[in-house]
């Protein structure tokens, strides 16, 4: 998200408009100044700063379910990766044989394909198995087992599976 363009993100044109005449185009470089810099560069009173930090801010944290990561639901492993595995990049998952490596590439996939009201992306997935691991009786059992309030609905297992390509 704070690489996002400033103009993207739904601030008022005029604000947008200043930030770009100074060329801070991203949250991140408006987020990084100082409030007196920025009332320097934008040429405008603290009050004006304030309230132009706090839109950029509440922008980010609105937006940072859809651009920023997908919660492995592991808290340990989210901490570690800042909030789960990050959107917009390629992400590599590696380790000795036997250690859960498909187990979870699928339960991520799961995650990514449900409704966004059981904490999913209610999104669609595209499964790369170069090894032909993949298993659709056993990404069910993930779900079932892991999401039983999900799964016990009438057609929700086929439809998350329906996400999967």
């Amino acid at each position: 998200m704070a690489n996002m363009l400033i103009n993207q993100m739904g601030l008022p044109k005029s604000i947008a408009n200043i930030f770009a005449a100074r060329n801070i185009l991203t949250a991140k470089d408006a987020l990084s100044l100082t409030k007196f810099k920025l009332m320097e560069l934008l040429d405008v009173g603290l009050s004006e700063v304030t309230s132009a930090a706090l839109l950029l801010m509440e922008q980010c944290v609105q937006n940072e379910f859809l651009s920023g990561h997908l919660p492995t639901r592991l808290k340990g492993l989210d901490k570690a990766l800042c909030g789960g595995i990050s959107f917009g990049v390629l992400t590599e998952l590696v380790g000795p044989a036997g250690i859960g490596k498909t187990q979870f590439c699928l339960k991520l996939s799961l995650l990514a394909s449900l409704p966004t009201s059981y904490g999913g992306l209610d999104g669609r997935v595209i499964y790369m198995d170069v090894e032909s691991k993949f298993s659709s009786r056993r990404m069910l059992e993930i779900g079932a087992k892991r999401f039983l309030e999900i799964f016990c609905m009438e057609g929700m297992a086929q439809d998350v599976c329906r996400m999967l390509i």
